[in-house]
């Protein structure tokens, strides 16, 4: 370890020497750059109030390599100089996982092929349609090979406009290689000892993840020493990595810990004890998949999931069926429920595994999804309210007819599909380290969180005393029937509230058309059916086509939602410079969808006792719309353990880390915040 500060003495002197001598060592390619760059934008038409990401894309010549961040011993990472237009900012640039090359006894961290360094782009929301923003970057850095290295500069331009945020399709697929290719956020802390030159890192890592050539990069210097051997251990759920401790020891530092296969773990490591052996055995796991499951129960008292519950549990009650149809229909309705569940969570996850930066509720991000939610809605609350009768609510077609099994499986997935795009108590944490599990592993989680959705009429079918307790069949049913349809006409009206801060007002209108449309082909069928004319299901089903055809077409153009003029847009650097000037922050995401966040915005965020108890404290508050989903958001959620909204974050001037706040806020909790 003395012998660090030498060889860093040496490198110097050997950089300055190298240079000294290009002239005199032949140096293929010298002619040109040794590695090439460019400056790439997922979108050239970024919207106003948006995010857009910056690709700085490097590709070194034969046997030359570029730097990561943290270079190593021998080395300098890429110098960056933003010339940005007004109301244009840029984050810190995320590197891909570098790679080691061990030269002459120094540990060198790099990158011996292409590969593209990813900046975020903030654009104010003051900035109308067609406004130019040239972007410039000047960049200085160096390329090395075995026996020289060389300083280059490059200056990379390109030209934005606002206009509506359209991505490129053509450069998809690149960014979402470029974007797999970026280290994964560890949403659990690592903890490390030290034990005289020793240090001992424990990183929480399911058994199961497959771990091949594991290296611990440190993305500070000297905390470690990086050119001594890593030893690796596994104990169950935990990842062991010793290593000799630097000149410059931490109580924390930033690491990225390389598994391999091209994954990789952003962390913060914290001085502290490793836990033993055992003490986290399946805690991961388990916690994980009980938060989802308890999260997942809550669920059924959502207004547009608890009428289909009701209805179901009715349906019990007017039939009188065995104990055994009972038990098969409960089997069932949780089928159904736990199929669709684990169906969105795979593809999330796979969505994901192809660079995409998304969480839980993607579908909703979507208006196109959102339309065909409010039209499916507007159908069953007018069958609800007895307008027409297309084999009930229960299947949602003619299999509730032929099979009441088959009805009770169609109920469950269509009480899944309208259930899951909320996100409750217990069930951000669950879904967020879902989200770091392996992909088996993650599937359960989301195969819990279906579970719990399904519990009650479980526990209805498979306990013959809960039926018993069920009142007996009666006219009461149809009056309560009429009654349900009233909380799936509140949810129509609140995926249509949902619809408008997505779209422009002609086609929120539309969508209103498609939805009187679907209701006077629904009208029609109820007239065909009481007089019991042939195929009365046919103008359901012209008017549905027409409705659904006519309404993507208008919705397919995204607008961004407003934001509160008092309350800031989420942005990392205005943060890190309010935190700096000792301003108290609270921040919070929530998105037009998510029913627990607009709650909790009426009873404790846009309260008049909040705003005056936050203005005599001098509180700044930012807000992070997910509406329409935002990469940069998604990362954030996810550096804090989360995978969906809503959080909120207090930050205490003076306090390394926010305080997170409940996913429940009372009247009261913010306004304590401010109080001595």
């Amino acid at each position: 370890m003395k012998l660090l500060p030498l060889k860093m003495l040496l490198l110097s002197l050997f950089l300055c020497v190298t240079t000294a001598r290009l002239a005199a060592v032949e140096i293929p390619g010298t002619e040109d750059v040794l590695i090439a760059s460019s400056l790439v934008a997922a979108s050239t038409t970024p919207a106003a109030g948006s995010t857009t990401t910056l690709a700085i894309h490097m590709e070194p010549k034969g046997e030359w390599h570029g730097y990561w961040k943290q270079p190593g011993d021998a080395g300098l990472p890429p110098q960056l100089t933003w010339h940005l237009p007004p109301g244009v900012s840029v984050g810190e640039p995320a590197y891909p996982l570098p790679e080691t090359l061990l030269i002459d006894g120094l540990m060198n961290h790099v990158y011996g092929h292409p590969y593209a360094l990813l900046v975020e782009l903030d654009i104010a929301d003051d900035l109308p349609i067609g406004t130019p923003l040239p972007i410039r970057l000047d960049m200085q850095y160096l390329a090395c090979r075995y026996d020289a290295c060389v300083p280059e500069r490059a200056s990379l331009q390109t030209r934005l406009h606002i206009g509506k945020g359209e991505q490129d399709p053509e450069l998809a697929a690149r960014f979402a290689q470029w974007r797999q290719a970026l280290p994964r956020p560890l949403a659990a802390p690592a903890q490390f000892t030290l034990s005289g030159d020793t240090l001992r890192l424990s990183v929480p890592l399911p058994a199961s993840v497959t771990v091949d050539n594991p290296h611990l990069f440190s993305a500070a210097k000297n905390v470690i020493v990086d050119a001594v051997p890593q030893r690796f251990e596994r104990r169950d759920d935990q990842f062991i990595v010793e290593t000799r401790v630097g000149i410059q020891p931490a109580e924390s530092f930033a690491a990225m810990l390389v598994l391999g296969n091209g994954l990789g773990l952003d962390l913060e490591a914290k001085l502290e004890a490793v836990p033993v052996a055992g003490d986290t055995s399946l805690s991961v796991m388990l916690i994980a998949l009980a938060g989802a499951v308890v999260g997942g129960l809550l669920l059924n008292l959502m207004p547009c999931v608890f009428p289909i519950l009701s209805l179901k549990a009715m349906s019990l009650a007017r039939s009188g069926t065995s104990a055994s149809t009972a038990r098969r229909e409960a089997a069932a309705y949780a089928a159904g429920v736990v199929l669709v569940s684990v169906l969105l969570g795979g593809l999330l996850l796979a969505l994901r595994a192809g660079g995409a930066q998304i969480g839980w509720a993607f579908q909703l991000q979507d208006p196109r999804m959102i339309l065909a939610l409010l039209l499916l809605t507007c159908a069953i609350a007018f069958n609800l309210a007895g307008l027409f009768e297309l084999g009930s609510v229960n299947a949602g077609s003619r299999l509730t007819y032929r099979s009441g099994t088959a009805g009770a499986f169609w109920t469950g997935a269509l009480a899944a599909f309208v259930a899951t795009p909320c996100t409750g108590p217990f069930m951000a944490a669950a879904l967020g380290t879902a989200l770091i599990l392996p992909p088996l592993a993650a599937v359960l989680v989301f195969a819990g969180l279906g579970l719990g959705i399904a519990l009650p009429f479980l526990l209805l079918g498979f306990i013959p005393a809960l039926q018993r307790r069920m009142p007996k069949p009666g006219p009461w049913m149809a009056t309560l029937r009429h009654v349900l349809a009233v909380p799936m006409f509140l949810t129509t009206l609140a995926l249509l509230w949902v619809l408008g801060q997505q779209v422009s007002a002609n086609a929120l209108i539309a969508s209103v058309g498609c939805a009187m449309l679907l209701a006077l082909g629904l009208w029609l069928t109820g007239l065909r059916q009481r007089t019991l004319k042939p195929a009365a299901w046919v103008p359901a089903v012209w008017a549905a086509l027409l409705a659904v055809g006519l309404g993507l077409s208008q919705v397919a153009e995204q607008t961004a939602s407003p934001s509160r003029s008092d309350h800031l847009v989420f942005n990392q650097e205005r943060l890190a410079e309010l935190r700096e000037k000792k301003v108290p922050v609270f921040l919070y995401f929530t998105a037009d969808w998510c029913m627990t966040c607009k709650v909790n915005e009426q009873v404790a965020i846009d309260r008049s006792a909040t705003e005056q108890a936050f203005a005599a404290a001098n509180v700044q508050v930012m807000r992070g719309d997910w509406t329409n989903g935002d990469a940069a958001i998604t990362a954030f959620l996810e550096r804090h353990g989360r995978s969906g909204v809503p959080l909120y974050l207090w930050y205490e001037p003076g306090q390394s880390e926010p305080q997170v706040l409940p996913q429940i806020l009372g009247p009261e909790t913010l306004v304590k915040l401010t109080r001595p």
